[in-house]
Order: structure tokens, then C-alpha cells, then sequence
């Protein structure tokens, strides 16, 4: 095959979504529309991408930054506009370019493979994608000869009632050869009622000079579908997550209500894991093999290993792992990492916190910024006052240490090794390994205090 470049179009502001962000931004399947079109490109082959940017370029330049190249088109003036504005990239460029829409995230890699693959054994000037579309109303209908080959593209409101009856309709995808379609550029004129140059008259012309044009046909029509409103986005967000939890599925993983699972298009998760209902894992999450996820967890750029269960928990950029035990209502913070064999029980918060193998936090405590080691048992109402209104401080808490409920370890303090704090201490200075740290008042009981003030 010769070289493929993508040019994804992606200028447009998408008025019907009624928003300030540029549309190929919103998210679908916890990634940006155009990052969907941007990674089926790379799988088809493509080893240069060039981005055509216009409304709310920088914010589209920052989201793709490093891997692609940038056009501007200042004025959207149709879309063969639009892919002039990446002609210095395309003048020495001697493969196939293929041009893409930056609003079709359904679009799959596999499929845009095969568009390139038959395009160079058709050896065809252009190819287009197409789709049958069960109703075709107001899209532009592909025109074929007896041999296949494509003979015009004709707009819904040109079209005669033999043309308007053709299911075959035009998606907005192409694959040119680069030098046949930088000298058609050259040939658009914008003489028609938007006063816009399209990339359909491409077609026109390289029919008038005797070009080869092929069109291949998705086999699903769905693929092909580009976002033009909320809902939209919507029916395209069910499909994509469909998608993703069918193939987890085929590999291993038990869904058990699909209808109230949310899975990212790019987490990963092991085999005989099992997802239970009402759970969401976004970002790059990873959960390891024979793990238990949910009911209602929340899993953020988490990653969790094997042989784990996190039930009622919301975990966001931390790392759990193997044999850990968490929830319910517990609340994971950003960069903690649960080692091997911890428990983490009902109403816990950890944040920015290291905890050792087999440590165990049971219940209604707030550990942040500690350094735990292994072994550790805390007590009930344990809080680490890791804040001193300016500055925030580490706790540390050495192996085999145990906390006795209802403390509180004021930082920087160190518990050490083996050490042992009594319930209701309240800990400025350090306790040395193997001491008992007590700090709380004596007690004093007033005999006949409760008699008298009932009188």
C-alpha cells in the first residue's frame, strides 16, 4: 500500500449544540469526538494526521497536542475549503489522503482500514465511503454505474425521483490519491447558493477527466453518523459504550446489568472481573482479574489489580492492589495507593496516602498525607490533622502500629514501629517504637454530680 495521510476537518463551531466548547470537543465514551476519529485514522494506517481547526482552534490544538499537524480555516467556507488549508502538508506528499469528519466518533478503525485497502486495490482516483441509510432524506445520493463505478453524487434537493429513491447515500469520508486531488482544489469554484467550495465538486471534476471513482459501503450505517446536536451525542454515547462493554464481555468480563454500566472506550479490565450495576470506570482506569467492582462506584484514572472487591466507592488517581478490600462508602483521593492485602471499611477517606500490605483502616476515618506501613491497625474515628491552615503536613506510621479509636495524629508526627497510641489521644510528639503514646486529660468522676442537678 502507499503512504496514507488523514486530513480530519474539524473547523466547525456546531451551532446546534448550543455551546462555547468546539464541537468536536465533547466528550463521547470519556474521550473527545475527534480523538475517536484521530485514533481510527492511526489504526487504519494513517502515519500522518492533519487537523483542519477553526472555532476555538487553540482549545482543539491543546486537546490534540503532539499527535498531529495543524491547519487554520479562519472562515468556514465549505469543505474542499477546508482541505485546501492543508495543502503545504499534501504538495509533497505522494500517498493517499483520506478525509475524515472530526463529529464521527462511531467511526471504527476497522472500517476505515478497509475503505484504505479497497481504495488502493480498486486503484482508484478516489474512493467514497458510503452508507444505506434506511431514510435518506436530506442526504446526497451516490449514483453508481452497472461496473460499480461512481458516477456523480447527487444532493437531496437535486435530485429526480429516480435518484431520491437510491439508499446510498454520501457519508463525508473519502480517500483521494494526493496529487489527483491537490489539482481538482485547483478547479472549485464557489458559483452556488452557500457561496462554498465542497468537496463533492472533487468527485465531479475527476469524473470529467476520465479518474476512477470507487465507493465502498459501511456495512453498519450507524458508523458513519456525525453529531450534530445533544441528542445525537447522546445516541451516539449508548453506542460507544455498548460497544466497549460487549467486547469486555467477549473477553471475560461479567456485566451484570449492561443498561447500568458506564465503561471508557480505553479502560482496561482482566478476566472473571465482575462489574456490578450502577458503576462507572472512566479514564485510563485498569481493574486486574477475578476483581469485584460496584453496585454504585465511581472508578476516575484508577488503577486495581487482582482478586479485589470495591463496592460503594468513588476512587479517582490512585492505585489499589491485589487481595484489597474497600467499601462500603469509602472515598479514595488522588494519589493513594492501597498495597496488597489492605482493608478499607465503611465511611473512610484516604487521600495522598501510602498504606502497607494488610493494613487495615475499618471505619469513619480521615487518613491524608501519611506515610502507613504494613500491618497497621486504625482505630474507629481515627483523623490525621494534616492541615495547619497554611501548610499541609505528613504523618507516619510505622509497621505493626496500632491506633486506638477516636485519635487524632496532629502533623508532623511519626508513630513508631510496633508503637501503640490509647483511644482518645490526641498526638503532637512522636511515639517511639513499642511505646504507648497516651495524651488525654485524667479523668475525674464527681460522686452525686447527676442527683444534685436534678434538684
Amino acid at each position: 500500500m502507499s503512504q496514507l495521510l488523514a486530513v480530519i476537518l474539524a473547523a466547525g463551531k456546531g451551532t446546534r449544540m448550543k455551546s462555547a466548547l468546539p464541537k468536536v470537543l465533547h466528550q463521547v465514551g470519556g474521550k473527545p469526538m475527534v480523538q475517536h476519529v484521530l485514533d481510527a485514522a492511526t489504526f487504519a494506517g494513517a502515519t500522518k494526521n492533519v487537523v483542519i481547526v477553526g472555532f476555538g482552534a487553540q482549545s482543539v490544538v491543546d486537546a490534540l497536542q503532539g499527535q498531529a499537524e495543524f491547519a487554520v480555516q479562519s472562515e468556514q467556507l465549505g469543505t474542499g475549503h477546508a482541505v485546501m488549508q492543508a495543502r503545504n502538508e499534501l504538495v509533497c506528499f505522494n500517498g493517499t489522503v483520506m478525509v475524515l469528519c472530526g463529529d464521527t466518533p462511531l467511526l471504527t478503525g476497522e472500517l476505515l482500514r478497509t475503505l484504505y485497502a479497497e481504495h488502493t486495490q480498486a486503484q482508484a482516483a478516489a474512493t467514497v465511503l458510503t452508507a444505506i441509510m434506511p431514510e435518506p432524506a436530506g442526504y446526497g445520493r451516490v449514483i453508481r454505474d452497472t461496473a460499480g463505478q461512481v458516477v456523480k453524487i447527487v444532493e437531496h434537493k437535486d435530485a429526480g425521483p429516480a435518484e431520491l429513491a437510491v439508499k446510498e447515500i454520501n457519508t463525508g469520508i473519502y480517500c483521494f490519491e494526493a496529487k489527483l486531488l491537490l489539482k481538482a482544489l485547483e478547479g472549485l469554484t464557489c458559483n452556488n447558493a452557500q457561496g462554498e467550495y465542497y468537496l463533492t465538486d472533487v468527485i465531479a471534476i475527476l469524473n470529467s477527466q476520465g479518474q476512477k471513482v470507487w465507493a465502498v459501503s459501511a456495512a453498519d450505517h450507524r458508523e458513519t453518523m456525525g453529531i450534530n446536536s445533544r441528542v445525537h451525542l447522546a445516541e451516539a454515547e449508548g453506542i460507544i459504550r455498548r460497544r466497549k462493554l460487549e467486547t469486555l464481555m467477549e473477553n471475560g468480563v461479567t456485566i451484570m446489568d449492561p443498561n447500568s454500566t458506564f465503561i471508557d472506550s480505553q479502560v482496561e479490565i482482566g478476566p472473571d472481573t465482575i462489574i456490578y450495576p450502577f458503576t462507572w470506570i472512566e479514564g485510563c482506569s485498569r481493574i486486574g482479574a477475578n476483581s469485584v467492582i460496584g453496585p454504585s462506584s465511581r472508578l476516575a484514572d484508577t488503577i486495581v489489580g487482582d482478586d479485589s472487591i470495591l463496592h460503594f466507592t468513588y476512587a479517582h488517581d490512585c492505585t489499589v492492589g491485589n487481595h484489597v478490600t474497600v467499601g462500603p462508602y469509602v472515598h479514595l483521593r488522588p494519589h493513594t495507593e492501597l498495597k496488597d492485602g489492605v482493608k478499607i471499611g465503611n465511611f473512610v477517606e484516604v487521600k495522598n496516602t501510602l498504606v502497607g500490605e494488610s493494613s487495615k483502616i475499618p471505619h469513619l476515618s480521615y487518613i491524608g498525607d501519611t506515610d502507613m506501613g504494613a500491618g497497621v491497625n486504625i482505630g474507629s474515628g481515627t483523623i490525621t490533622v494534616n492541615y495547619d491552615g497554611k501548610n499541609k503536613h505528613r504523618t507516619t506510621i510505622e509497621d505493626d502500629a496500632f491506633i486506638g479509636c477516636n485519635t487524632n495524629l496532629v502533623a508532623p508526627v511519626t508513630v513508631g514501629q510496633g508503637a501503640y497510641v490509647a483511644a482518645g489521644s490526641t498526638i503532637t510528639k512522636n511515639v517511639p517504637p513499642g511505646s504507648l503514646g497516651v495524651a488525654r486529660a485524667r479523668q475525674n468522676n464527681i460522686e452525686g454530680w447527676a442527683e444534685k442537678q436534678r434538684r
